[in-house]
């Protein structure tokens, strides 16, 4: 952790006037450049944070972003070189367990220029890596949902839709959590100001807009993501800390979009020249901007189809990413967590002097990916016997 700096030497030693106590179960305080990060305290709903700052004179309550870990019985906290605190919980499962507390990462120095004071984020640590989500944009009546249609029938255990929010009412046979997650206004603006959104817009007097969460959850469950949203939705999936591919569907032309949306016969003369102005900016914007990583041109159904496959590397053979087992570890409360370079061990077991460790649980960090808002993948866990050859020698846990 390195020498704190004398200030917040002196501070922590005088106890803390916010109600915090040094000497709690529940609270650590770890301290990164000329800041100390104190994590726990009394608040029933999340890991609490506040942050000790030199330049600021004193204690500040950063604006916390990300989902929020639970209350526990007791967490380890170390810092990481990557402007990260690495929180483990005890009392729990490593699959559950396992959080990154943000600090100076690349996406909390940019959310600190929006909200114009200091900010933390959240991220699970998760085992193993998800393939990168797929945003596939285009203007209405190009044939970008049969594409998706055709691809979810061809690999139907591989892809997963993200499901959207919205603040609507449902109509008629719709599910909550299938069709939408419907949600209040006040909750989902409380969502979008915490950044718990990639993209969202307001239609018609109410938000529609995909969560952080929706994306995660198909990735979770061992499919890769698709996000079927329009050229604004995909400019802010771009401008967030998300790694995805992103691919515009264009017409061959204007003319063919016009014949395809008056031949579906569902439209009003109206909203059909309201999609054609609209598709009109679509593609100015999808061939111009930056956004897009790819441009198919949907001239022929099937070529456009296989073209599709084969940005994404699918030759007909693929299979789903394995969906990531839980660590079947769990954390009793007098664990003890050490750093050896990008490894985390954790024994299990009240410290014997002059006993070989036993029960080591190590966390290999070299390939971590991601971070939040969403979740931090790449964890790798093993078990071994002792520290014997610098912790080679793992047998990774199934």
């Amino acid at each position: 952790m390195g020498e704190a700096p004398a200030f917040i030497e002196d501070d922590l030693q005088k106890g803390f006037s916010n109600g915090f106590d040094l000497k709690s179960k529940d609270a650590t305080t770890t301290v990164i450049g000329n800041k100390a990060y104190l994590i726990g305290g009394a608040d029933d709903e999340s890991i609490r944070v506040q942050v000790l700052d030199h330049s600021r004179g004193g204690w500040v309550n950063p604006t916390v972003l990300g989902t929020k870990p639970k209350p526990c019985k007791g967490h380890s906290a170390v810092p990481l070189n990557e402007g990260r605190i690495l929180v483990i919980q005890k009392g729990s499962s490593l699959d559950d367990g396992v959080w990154f507390l943000e600090v100076d990462t690349q996406y909390v120095r940019e959310q600190r220029k929006i909200f114009g004071s200091e900010v933390v984020a959240w991220s699970k640590g998760v085992k193993g890596i998800a393939e990168k989500p797929v945003v596939i944009s285009g203007p209405s009546g190009v044939g970008k949902g049969t594409l998706i249609s055709m691809l979810m029938k061809e690999f139907p255990s591989m892809f997963g839709f993200s499901v959207s929010h919205t603040t609507r009412a449902p109509r008629n046979i719709e599910k909550d959590g299938t069709h939408y997650h419907f949600t209040e206004r006040s909750v989902m603006e409380k969502d979008i100001k915490d950044g718990k959104f990639l993209e969202f817009a307001s239609v018609h007097g109410n938000l529609y807009g995909t969560s952080v969460e929706a994306v995660e959850v198909v990735a979770d469950a061992g499919k890769r993501c698709i996000l079927d949203i329009d050229v604004q939705g995909a400019r802010s999936v771009r401008a967030s800390s998300l790694e995805a591919i992103f691919i515009f569907v264009s017409p061959p032309s204007m003319e063919e979009l016009e014949k395809r949306l008056r031949a579906r016969g569902t439209e009003t003369e109206e909203q059909i020249l309201k999609r054609l102005r609209n598709a009109q900016a679509e593609m100015e914007q999808g061939k111009s901007s930056g956004i897009f990583d790819h441009i198919l041109y949907n001239d022929n159904l099937e070529e456009c189809n296989e073209n599709l496959k084969e940005l994404l590397g699918l030759d007909g053979n693929v299979t789903a990413t394995p969906k990531s087992s839980p660590y079947g570890v769990d954390l009793p409360l007098d664990s003890s967590i050490s750093k050896i370079d990008q490894k985390i061990v954790i024994k299990c077991g009240s410290p014997e002097p002059k006993t070989a460790p036993k029960n080591l649980i190590v966390l290999d960090l070299s390939t971590l990916k991601g971070g939040a808002p969403g979740r931090t993948r790449g964890l790798n866990v093993h078990a071994i016997d002792s520290f014997s050859d610098e912790l080679n020698g793992f047998n990774q846990l199934s």
